[in-house]
Protein backbone atom coordinates (compact mmCIF):
# COMPACT_ATOMS: atom_id res chain seq x y z
CA UNK A 1 0.00 0.00 0.00
CA UNK A 2 1.01 3.61 -0.51
CA UNK A 3 0.19 6.07 2.29
CA UNK A 4 0.13 9.61 0.93
CA UNK A 5 -0.88 11.52 4.06
CA UNK A 6 1.04 10.79 7.26
CA UNK A 7 3.04 12.67 9.86
CA UNK A 8 6.08 10.48 10.37
CA UNK A 9 8.82 13.10 10.56
CA UNK A 10 10.27 13.87 14.00
CA UNK A 11 9.99 17.19 15.82
CA UNK A 12 8.52 19.15 12.92
CA UNK A 13 4.80 19.36 13.76
CA UNK A 14 2.38 17.42 15.97
CA UNK A 15 3.75 14.06 14.86
CA UNK A 16 6.58 12.10 16.54
CA UNK A 17 8.65 14.05 19.04
CA UNK A 18 11.91 12.19 18.36
CA UNK A 19 13.65 10.15 15.69
CA UNK A 20 13.15 7.01 17.79
CA UNK A 21 9.38 7.60 17.83
CA UNK A 22 9.41 8.38 14.11
CA UNK A 23 11.17 5.13 13.25
CA UNK A 24 8.77 3.18 15.47
CA UNK A 25 5.79 4.73 13.69
CA UNK A 26 7.33 3.90 10.31
CA UNK A 27 7.91 0.34 11.45
CA UNK A 28 4.25 0.11 12.46
CA UNK A 29 3.26 1.25 8.97
CA UNK A 30 5.44 -1.42 7.36
CA UNK A 31 4.03 -4.16 9.58
CA UNK A 32 0.57 -3.01 8.49
CA UNK A 33 1.41 -3.42 4.80
CA UNK A 34 2.65 0.03 3.74
CA UNK A 35 5.69 -0.01 1.48
CA UNK A 36 5.77 3.62 0.31
CA UNK A 37 4.76 6.76 2.18
CA UNK A 38 4.57 10.46 1.43
CA UNK A 39 5.25 12.33 4.64
CA UNK A 40 3.11 15.46 4.86
CA UNK A 41 4.09 17.75 7.74
CA UNK A 42 1.85 20.72 8.40
CA UNK A 43 2.45 24.08 6.82
CA UNK A 44 0.20 26.24 8.98
CA UNK A 45 1.20 29.87 9.30
CA UNK A 46 1.28 31.04 12.89
CA UNK A 47 1.60 27.49 14.18
CA UNK A 48 3.95 25.33 12.10
CA UNK A 49 6.15 27.48 9.89
CA UNK A 50 7.60 24.63 7.87
CA UNK A 51 9.27 25.24 4.51
CA UNK A 52 10.02 23.03 1.53
CA UNK A 53 13.76 23.25 2.27
CA UNK A 54 13.31 22.44 5.95
CA UNK A 55 11.06 19.48 5.24
CA UNK A 56 13.54 18.09 2.72
CA UNK A 57 16.34 18.31 5.30
CA UNK A 58 14.39 16.32 7.90
CA UNK A 59 13.33 13.78 5.26
CA UNK A 60 16.98 13.08 4.40
CA UNK A 61 17.80 12.43 8.05
CA UNK A 62 14.71 10.25 8.42
CA UNK A 63 15.67 8.15 5.40
CA UNK A 64 19.10 7.53 6.90
CA UNK A 65 17.56 6.52 10.22
CA UNK A 66 15.19 4.08 8.49
CA UNK A 67 18.10 2.54 6.60
CA UNK A 68 20.14 2.21 9.80
CA UNK A 69 17.25 0.45 11.52
CA UNK A 70 16.46 -1.73 8.48
CA UNK A 71 12.91 -0.40 8.14
CA UNK A 72 11.91 -1.06 4.50
CA UNK A 73 9.78 2.02 3.91
CA UNK A 74 10.37 4.22 0.85
CA UNK A 75 9.80 7.89 1.65
CA UNK A 76 8.64 10.81 -0.47
CA UNK A 77 7.46 14.15 0.86
CA UNK A 78 4.90 16.91 0.41
CA UNK A 79 3.00 18.98 2.98
CA UNK A 80 -0.46 19.38 4.44
CA UNK A 81 -1.11 23.05 3.67
CA UNK A 82 -3.61 24.95 5.78
CA UNK A 83 -5.98 27.02 3.69
CA UNK A 84 -5.37 30.76 3.96
CA UNK A 85 -4.46 33.85 2.00
CA UNK A 86 -0.77 32.94 2.42
CA UNK A 87 -1.25 30.39 -0.37
CA UNK A 88 -1.63 33.26 -2.83
CA UNK A 89 2.03 34.20 -2.33
CA UNK A 90 3.41 30.73 -1.52
CA UNK A 91 2.35 29.38 -4.90
CA UNK A 92 4.18 31.85 -7.17
CA UNK A 93 7.20 31.73 -4.84
CA UNK A 94 7.33 27.93 -5.29
CA UNK A 95 7.12 27.32 -1.55
CA UNK A 96 4.56 24.51 -1.71
CA UNK A 97 5.79 20.90 -1.88
CA UNK A 98 3.22 19.04 -3.98
CA UNK A 99 2.06 15.45 -3.61
CA UNK A 100 2.38 14.72 -7.30
CA UNK A 101 0.15 15.02 -10.34
CA UNK A 102 -3.41 14.17 -11.34
CA UNK A 103 -3.52 14.37 -15.09
CA UNK A 104 -1.90 17.65 -16.05
CA UNK A 105 -2.47 19.24 -12.63
CA UNK A 106 -0.15 19.40 -9.66
CA UNK A 107 -1.81 18.08 -6.48
CA UNK A 108 -1.69 19.98 -3.20
CA UNK A 109 -2.92 18.45 0.06
CA UNK A 110 -5.20 21.17 1.42
CA UNK A 111 -6.38 21.26 5.03
CA UNK A 112 -9.49 23.12 6.12
CA UNK A 113 -10.12 24.15 9.74
CA UNK A 114 -11.59 21.26 11.70
CA UNK A 115 -14.62 23.22 12.90
CA UNK A 116 -15.89 24.70 9.62
CA UNK A 117 -15.44 25.41 5.93
CA UNK A 118 -14.24 28.99 5.69
CA UNK A 119 -16.19 31.48 3.57
CA UNK A 120 -14.28 31.99 0.34
CA UNK A 121 -12.85 28.47 0.26
CA UNK A 122 -14.42 27.94 -3.15
CA UNK A 123 -12.75 31.09 -4.46
CA UNK A 124 -9.29 29.97 -3.30
CA UNK A 125 -9.91 26.56 -4.84
CA UNK A 126 -11.02 28.15 -8.12
CA UNK A 127 -7.87 30.29 -8.18
CA UNK A 128 -5.68 27.25 -7.53
CA UNK A 129 -7.35 25.32 -10.32
CA UNK A 130 -6.65 28.17 -12.73
CA UNK A 131 -2.97 27.91 -11.77
CA UNK A 132 -2.92 24.20 -12.63
CA UNK A 133 -3.07 23.08 -9.00
CA UNK A 134 -5.77 20.62 -7.99
CA UNK A 135 -6.48 20.59 -4.25
CA UNK A 136 -6.88 17.29 -2.48
CA UNK A 137 -9.02 18.02 0.58
CA UNK A 138 -7.61 16.31 3.66
CA UNK A 139 -10.02 14.31 5.85
CA UNK A 140 -13.27 16.12 4.88
CA UNK A 141 -15.31 13.61 6.89
CA UNK A 142 -13.84 15.02 10.11
CA UNK A 143 -14.80 18.64 9.37
CA UNK A 144 -17.57 19.82 11.72
CA UNK A 145 -19.50 21.62 8.94
CA UNK A 146 -19.46 18.45 6.86
CA UNK A 147 -20.50 16.40 9.88
CA UNK A 148 -23.51 18.69 10.33
CA UNK A 149 -24.42 18.69 6.64
CA UNK A 150 -22.63 16.66 3.99
CA UNK A 151 -24.02 18.95 1.27
CA UNK A 152 -21.46 21.55 2.41
CA UNK A 153 -18.94 19.67 0.25
CA UNK A 154 -20.98 20.04 -2.93
CA UNK A 155 -19.23 23.23 -4.19
CA UNK A 156 -15.80 21.61 -3.75
CA UNK A 157 -16.95 18.45 -5.50
CA UNK A 158 -18.34 20.53 -8.37
CA UNK A 159 -15.05 22.44 -8.68
CA UNK A 160 -13.17 19.17 -9.17
CA UNK A 161 -11.36 18.78 -5.87
CA UNK A 162 -9.90 15.41 -4.93
CA UNK A 163 -10.72 13.97 -1.50
CA UNK A 164 -8.64 12.00 1.00
CA UNK A 165 -10.54 10.11 3.69
CA UNK A 166 -8.82 8.88 6.86
CA UNK A 167 -8.50 5.14 7.40
CA UNK A 168 -9.40 5.47 11.08
CA UNK A 169 -12.62 7.32 10.23
CA UNK A 170 -13.97 4.39 8.25
CA UNK A 171 -13.00 2.07 11.10
CA UNK A 172 -14.90 4.20 13.63
CA UNK A 173 -11.88 5.64 15.45
CA UNK A 174 -13.03 9.27 15.08
CA UNK A 175 -16.60 8.72 16.23
CA UNK A 176 -19.90 7.72 14.68
CA UNK A 177 -20.49 10.85 12.63
CA UNK A 178 -17.05 10.84 11.00
CA UNK A 179 -17.58 7.16 10.23
CA UNK A 180 -20.99 7.86 8.71
CA UNK A 181 -19.65 10.67 6.54
CA UNK A 182 -16.70 8.54 5.42
CA UNK A 183 -19.08 5.79 4.42
CA UNK A 184 -21.33 8.22 2.54
CA UNK A 185 -18.40 9.70 0.65
CA UNK A 186 -17.28 6.22 -0.35
CA UNK A 187 -20.77 5.37 -1.55
CA UNK A 188 -20.92 8.64 -3.50
CA UNK A 189 -17.73 7.65 -5.31
CA UNK A 190 -15.91 10.92 -4.61
CA UNK A 191 -13.07 9.54 -2.45
CA UNK A 192 -9.75 9.59 -4.32
CA UNK A 193 -7.51 7.98 -1.73
CA UNK A 194 -7.48 6.57 1.77
CA UNK A 195 -4.57 7.55 4.00
CA UNK A 196 -3.62 6.97 7.61
CA UNK A 197 -2.92 10.58 8.73
CA UNK A 198 -0.70 8.80 11.27
CA UNK A 199 0.79 10.92 14.06
CA UNK A 200 1.52 8.61 16.99
CA UNK A 201 1.96 4.88 17.41
CA UNK A 202 -0.88 4.64 19.94
CA UNK A 203 -3.05 7.77 19.72
CA UNK A 204 -3.00 8.16 15.92
CA UNK A 205 -1.51 4.94 14.52
CA UNK A 206 -0.40 3.97 11.04
CA UNK A 207 -3.46 1.86 10.29
CA UNK A 208 -4.06 2.14 6.56
CA UNK A 209 -4.80 -1.58 6.27
CA UNK A 210 -7.58 -1.30 8.82
CA UNK A 211 -9.25 1.42 6.76
CA UNK A 212 -8.82 -0.53 3.55
CA UNK A 213 -10.53 -3.57 5.08
CA UNK A 214 -13.39 -1.44 6.38
CA UNK A 215 -13.78 0.25 2.99
CA UNK A 216 -13.80 -3.12 1.22
CA UNK A 217 -16.94 -4.07 3.13
CA UNK A 218 -18.64 -0.98 1.66
CA UNK A 219 -17.32 -0.74 -1.90
CA UNK A 220 -15.63 -4.11 -2.49
CA UNK A 221 -12.03 -5.32 -2.48
CA UNK A 222 -11.17 -4.01 -5.94
CA UNK A 223 -12.39 -0.48 -5.32
CA UNK A 224 -10.74 -0.38 -1.91
CA UNK A 225 -7.42 -1.39 -3.47
CA UNK A 226 -7.68 1.52 -5.89
CA UNK A 227 -7.83 3.91 -2.94
CA UNK A 228 -4.69 2.59 -1.23
CA UNK A 229 -2.58 1.64 -4.24
CA UNK A 230 -3.78 2.42 -7.78
CA UNK A 231 -4.84 6.04 -7.24
CA UNK A 232 -1.92 6.90 -4.94
CA UNK A 233 0.50 5.37 -7.45
CA UNK A 234 -1.04 7.39 -10.26
CA UNK A 235 -0.62 10.53 -8.18
CA UNK A 236 2.75 10.14 -6.45
CA UNK A 237 4.55 7.45 -8.44
CA UNK A 238 7.04 9.98 -9.81
CA UNK A 239 8.41 10.42 -6.29
CA UNK A 240 9.62 6.81 -6.32
CA UNK A 241 11.63 4.80 -8.80
CA UNK A 242 9.75 2.44 -11.06
CA UNK A 243 11.98 -0.42 -9.91
CA UNK A 244 11.15 0.02 -6.23
CA UNK A 245 7.43 0.03 -6.93
CA UNK A 246 7.71 -3.04 -9.15
CA UNK A 247 9.69 -4.97 -6.56
CA UNK A 248 7.16 -4.33 -3.81
CA UNK A 249 3.93 -4.67 -5.77
CA UNK A 250 3.61 -8.34 -4.86
CA UNK A 251 3.58 -7.41 -1.17
CA UNK A 252 0.63 -5.00 -1.45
Amino acid sequence: MIDIHCHLLPDIDDGPASMVEAVDLARQAVVGGVTHAIVTPHIHHGRWENTKKGIRSVVNKFRMALAAENVPLSIGYAAEVRIGIEILTMLPNREIPYLGRWGEDKVMLLEMPHNRILPGTDKIVSWLMKQGVRPMIAHPERNKDVMRKIEKLAPLIDLGCLFQVTAGSIAGQFGEMAQLRARQLLEMGVVTVLASDAHHIKRRPANLGLGRDAAAKIIGEGEARKLVYDNPLRMVGEQFTVDSLTETEALI
